[in-house]
This record gives C-alpha cells, structure tokens and sequence, in this order.
C-alpha cells in the first residue's frame, strides 16, 4: 500500500522507550491480558444491573444505559485514538489511560449518583479505547505474514475470553458482596495491568505520523474505498450487537422474570461467553477457507437458530432452552466476526493504529447503537422476544452479506 501523506519516516523520538527485543514475548503476553480490558467492563457487572437499578432506585433502562453510554464512547473514541497513537505512540497513552481508568472505578465505587456513574463510563469508554487501540495495533508492530494472521486471529479469541469470565466473577461478586465490588476489581486488574505496562513493555509505532483532521478525513476516505472492510465494520457490529442484546435484556429475564439468582444470571452470561469463544476458535480453524462464503452459511445458520428459538417457545420455554438457542446464535456470531475483525484490522498495515481505531470505532458505534434500540424497542422480558431482537439483527446482516458483498474480496 502507498503511503499516505500524514506519514513521516522518524523511527525514534527523543525521551520514547522503545520495546526492548528481549521483552517482546512478556510485551505480547500484556497485549493479551489488556485486549480483553473492554468485555470486562462490559460483562463484569451484567449480573449486577437489576440490583443496581433497586439499590440507585432506577429503572431498568436507566441501569443498561450505563453500558450504553461506555459502548457509544468507546467506539467514539477509537476513530481519534487510533490516529493520536499513529502521531504520538502507544506506550505514554496506554499508561496515562491506565491510571485514568483505575480513578474512574474509584469513583464509581464511591458515588451513588447515576450521573456521576454515566460521567465514569464515559471516561472508561475513552481510556480503554486508547488501551485497546494501542495494543491492537501493537500486533501489526511487531509480527509480519502468516505470523500476523495467526495473533490477529488468536487476539479476537483471546478478547472473548472476558464474557466467558467476566460474568461468572460478577455474578459471585454481587451474590457474596455488592455491586461495588466489580469496580474494585477492574480498578485492582488496572493497577496490575499499570505496573505491568510501565515495567516490561515499551513503544513499538514503526513509523510516526503526523496528525491533523485533514490528514485523518483523507485516511478514513482512502479505507472506506475498500467495499469488503467498508461493510466489514457494519457486520462486526451488527454481530457483537446481538450478544449485547443478550448482555442488557438477559440478566433481567433469568432474575425477574424466572425468578433465579443473580449467580444464575451470571452463568448464563458464561454461556453466551463460551459460545462466543468457539464461534471465534471455529473462525480461527477456518482462516484458509474461502472467506464471503463461510461468513454466509454461518448467517444462515444463524437465523435458522433464531427461528427455531421464536417458534418451539409455543411448546417450551424455559432456562435451558433459552441459553440453548441463544447459544447457537453466539455461536455464529461469533464465528463471523472473528474472521471479518481480523481481516479488517490487517487489511492496512502502515496505518494498523488508524485501521485499529476505525475497526473498533465503527464495530462499537454500531453496536450501542443497534442492541440498545432493539432494546428499548422490544423491551424483551421471553424467549420469544428475545429472538425477535436476534432476528432483526441476524436479517440485517443477512442482506449485506447476500446483496450487497457479492464479490470476493482482493486481499484476506
């Protein structure tokens, strides 16, 4: 790919600590440990949400807007910090957004004002996209080829790993202690993440960039040219939305509505965990297979599982039947998006930190946007409504991917 004009040839700024090479492996190890920073924020406290909303004496919509407002910033975010980490590097901003992070819970765990809670989210949403951004892009740093391909891979299954945890440590969090406690562990797991940040890794941007708005604008037309990573972004967030209908409606129909615990509620968020983790290691095992195709049996399995969910509701409806076929769902979902993410964040390797930011920008903006509507729409508290949202999502995609993507792409 040709350079574009923001790019300047300086290898080394004055002052930067630059990755030690005997460092790289324990660099790449903080990577994985950090690129699950933003499922924990959003997953840790699922379980909570309906003992916030009686404990803050608000309703429900009130409570999911909290994860609402994180995901809308976090993807706001990312369509600046990936150009900022270009211009200044990763190392410095990481370990600025670090320490802001872990104030930002200290808060939360102190305040009980709604408002003071929205004001932190936000701000979590902008430090994680700077964290999550930076260690993104540090993959396309420092591994080329195949090797590339193989951790962009293996970094979307990592990132799944949080809503397999995350959910389950917060449902006993909020069973043996309170809401606060799932802030005082993102707050621990930030200061840990801080010290070791500061102590083994260092800056890798190869090559730095100046930054201005028109230079970014320029970049953002030059990508979006790609008709393959242009519709990539709005698939990823129509997938990773589906699982977030799941994380705003699912606590409140196992608690309220089945009357089961909020443990309960929290492995039942496992599961959607699990399901998404095999959808990412099934996508991993399938990277030399052809790419358009696979993305669309996996869509139409997809919506013949969430068809199935709506219609044998009639006859049974229950705990199990609703975290099966919602299973199955994240299943898919997951699958997909493991393979377009990954495509999408290597498609533009000189500019991995402006591609990491509008991947991740595009992904989540589409994301808050259409589980949060869905929703608020649909209001699920059944099985049978809860497929619904799943269908309207599942159909949307289903028309990018059939209609409007019909060739293959150039590079994958």
């Amino acid at each position: 790919m040709i350079p574009t004009q923001s790019m300047i040839s300086r290898q080394q700024r004055p002052g930067v600590r630059r990755l030690p090479p005997k460092n790289k492996r324990a660099a790449t190890l903080i990577a994985f440990l950090l690129i699950p920073l933003s499922g924990l924020i959003t997953d840790i406290y699922i379980p909570s949400m309906p003992h916030m909303a009686l404990e803050l004496h608000q309703p429900e919509a009130a409570v999911q807007l909290t994860l609402s407002l994180f995901l809308v910033s976090y993807g706001l975010a990312q369509f600046v910090t990936g150009s900022l980490i270009d211009s200044y590097g990763r190392f410095r901003l990481t370990l600025v957004s670090l320490a802001v992070f872990i104030v930002s819970n200290i808060v939360i765990i102190f305040t009980k004002q709604i408002e003071w809670i929205y004001a932190m989210r936000i701000v979590q949403g902008i430090t994680t996209g700077f964290i999550v951004v930076a260690k993104r892009a540090f993959f396309v740093d420092v591994y080329e080829g195949e090797e590339r391909r193989h951790y962009l891979s293996l970094m979307s299954i990592v990132w799944s790993s949080a809503p397999v945890i995350a959910p389950f440590i917060g449902g006993y969090l909020q069973q043996y202690f309170n809401w606060q406690a799932n802030f005082c562990v993102l707050a621990v797991y930030g200061l840990l993440m801080l010290v070791l940040e500061w102590t083994f890794s260092g800056e890798t941007v190869p090559v730095y960039r100046n930054f201005n708005w028109k230079a970014l604008l320029q970049d953002y037309r030059f990508m979006m040219r790609s008709r393959v990573f242009a519709y990539g972004l709005l698939i990823c967030g129509l997938c990773y939305g589906t699982t977030m209908i799941f994380g705003l409606a699912g606590a409140f129909i196992i608690e309220h509505k089945m009357h089961y615990s909020s443990v309960v509620a929290g492995y039942g968020a496992l599961v959607m965990g699990v399901a998404w983790m095999c959808g990412g290691f099934l996508g991993k095992a399938s990277l030399n297979k052809a790419f358009l195709p696979k993305l669309r049996r996996s869509n139409a399995a997809q919506l013949l599982a969430t068809l199935l969910m709506i219609v044998t509701a009639v006859w049974v409806y229950n705990l199990y039947t609703l975290l099966f076929f919602a299973f199955l769902i994240h299943v898919c979902v997951g699958f997909i998006f493991n393979n377009y993410f990954a495509y999408c964040l290597g498609r533009f390797p000189q500019m991995a930190g402006l591609a990491s930011g509008l991947s991740g920008g595009a992904n989540f903006i589409v994301t808050a946007v259409t589980s949060y509507t869905v929703v608020g729409i649909l209001r699920p508290q059944s099985q049978p409504v809860l497929g619904y949202g799943y269908l309207i999502m599942g159909g949307i995609a289903f028309l990018v991917l059939q209609l409007l993507l019909k060739k293959e792409p150039e590079q994958v």
